[in-house]
């Protein structure tokens, strides 16, 4: 039997901004169904590295491979596999949360039948009086699950999510990863930055970048008994601390 084809491929990645390095070299792999955690503190590239994959950022040298697609060469068909929830919450602040779905249903191309549907749906999750408020006037939370939503609408096959639980609060973390379990159990890929590491227990594997170099990379259990750590916390600021004498 032949392995699958990577959903996401990473090869020799590069980015620069002048005489900056961003990203510097960096490769991996995201197997179709899995929840990889990109791990890094801010400004890590995680960031940078996720827009790359996207093609909303121009590579400076490497590959990225989306089902074996390169795209820099198949964006347009790459672009339809792929959903994005940015760090900032993708949203008009200014349209009410009914609003932006309808506008990006609208831009994803759902007929007026499945953006009904759609409408229906988010009001059945979410109480009607808060998705007329405008988008900026609402919990973080919901703000949350609404980008989320957005991002979900065109049932893209990969998503990845840029920090998507910052600024909110536990509770609503918790929230979160429940749906990324419920997207993976419908056969979705996920990557999933973060700087919050006990959200590393959530993933199959995860991948701690560095100034743009990845320092650690492996399942979280088998990271910790191979590093011999207690928990992530120490994994992560012991891989940051060799990194630094590298």
């Amino acid at each position: 039997m032949t392995a699958a084809v990577p959903a996401i491929a990473v090869r020799d990645l590069h980015k620069s901004f002048g005489r900056f390095q961003a990203v510097k070299g960096i490769s991996f792999d995201v197997a179709p169904g899995e929840i990889v955690g990109f791990l890094g503190p801010n400004g890590a590239g995680k960031t940078t590295t996720i827009k790359m994959i996207t093609g909303l950022l121009k590579i400076s040298a490497g590959t990225v491979l989306i089902g074996g697609l390169d795209n820099q060469k198949h964006l347009a068909v790459i672009k339809k596999k792929l959903g994005y929830m940015s760090q900032k919450f993708s949203l008009y602040p200014l349209l009410t949360a009914l609003e932006n779905i309808e506008f990006f249903g609208g831009i994803s191309g759902l007929a007026p039948g499945e953006l009904r549907s759609n409408m229906d749906l988010i009001e059945a999750q979410i109480a009607p009086d808060v998705l007329k408020q405008k988008i900026q006037d609402v919990p973080p939370g919901i703000r949350q699950k609404v980008a989320l939503f957005v991002c979900l609408l065109p049932e893209p096959e990969i998503i990845l999510l840029d920090e998507p639980t910052s600024g909110v609060d536990p509770e609503a973390r918790r929230h979160f990863w429940n749906e990324i379990y419920g997207l993976k159990k419908r056969g979705k890929t996920l990557l999933v930055s973060t700087h919050n590491l006990d959200e590393a227990e959530y993933c199959d594997r995860i991948i701690i970048i560095h100034n743009g170099e990845i320092v650690a990379a492996g399942e979280p259990d088998d990271l910790l008994r191979r590093k011999r750590k207690a928990n992530i916390e120490e994994l992560f600021q012991d891989a940051i601390k060799n990194h630094g004498q590298n």
